[in-house]
């Protein structure tokens, strides 16, 4: 039986129905467990040939509505959901650096039905990367702060193992690396038409609002959105359709000069240069 089926069946087991409210919500206890296994693959950074790190520490935000039926039992669904990671690591073989949190956060710019993960690598006092079939310890971790995306993780304390790498971390001049001069220029491409990258995030998607709108029945309303930093990323926010980042189906991708983003029917390219 599946990880997912488990999980489910767990929840519908709790004594006295204690979710029944929250399969009435628009996002499903299911398809978050779903999103947070995405989150690990996404995520996950081979240190040597026996060991493969994912993160540890979960957000997951949700609209105004969902987070009102949902923060009741947000404890009880997060320790289910950290439950269910655990076991989905232990099938694929990933280990922590840590105990294992999912929170749940409210985000207003979200509509009802959407959500969005956010992860990052928290190491325990020891440093140490935890086996998923350990019992959870340590300290709990606080969310990161609101509005900012997650950082990865760095090197713990004493160097990392050998072969180790971490997410985002490049070697000058290594391809997909960003240009190491601090003046870089960052713009999206979308049918010819160009449109510069001149904040820390873009957010794309068929609604006015957006930053930049992208007229096309198949985009969400906030579809996606372009982080820049030292490592640039788009992130799917919960969009029906999702994205695909150079042929590959995914929630989140690095960006490099050349990266090419479908959402819906519609191809957008991720340039940046020096000058």
């Amino acid at each position: 039986m599946g990880v997912l089926k488990r999980f489910e069946q767990r929840l519908e087991g709790l004594v006295n129905g204690t979710f029944a409210k929250v399969f009435k919500s628009e996002v499903q206890p299911v398809e978050i467990a779903g999103a947070l296994q995405r989150e690990c693959d996404n995520n996950a950074t081979i240190w040597n040939r026996e060991r493969t790190v994912v993160p540890n520490d979960f957000i997951v935000e949700l609209s105004a509505p969902d987070y009102e039926r949902l923060s009741p039992y947000s404890g009880q669904l997060g320790d289910e959901l950290a439950g269910m990671v655990r076991d989905y690591a232990k099938q694929q073989r990933y280990t922590f650096m840590g105990s294992i949190k999912v929170h749940l956060e409210r985000a207003e710019d979200l509509d009802t039905g959407l959500y969005r993960v956010r992860s990052r690598t928290l190491a325990g006092s020891h440093s140490q990367p935890q086996q998923p079939g350990a019992p959870a310890g340590g300290p709990g971790y606080p969310p990161p702060p609101s509005g900012l995306p997650p950082m990865p993780a760095g090197p713990p304390p004493g160097g990392a193992p050998a072969g180790a790498h971490f997410p985002g971390a490049r070697p000058p001049g290594a391809p997909g690396a960003a240009p190491s001069n601090a003046q870089v220029r960052r713009w999206i491409e979308i049918n010819g038409n160009r449109h510069q990258i001149s904040q820390p995030t873009m957010v794309l998607g068929r609604s006015t609002e957006a930053d930049v709108r992208v007229d096309d029945p198949g985009v969400s309303r906030r579809h996606c959105e372009i982080r820049v930093g030292p490592t640039p990323v788009v992130q799917d926010l919960g969009s029906t359709n999702g994205i695909v980042v150079d042929g590959q189906h995914t929630t989140r991708a690095t960006l490099r000069d050349g990266s090419r983003i479908v959402v819906g029917s519609t191809t957008i390219v991720y340039r940046q240069a020096e000058g």
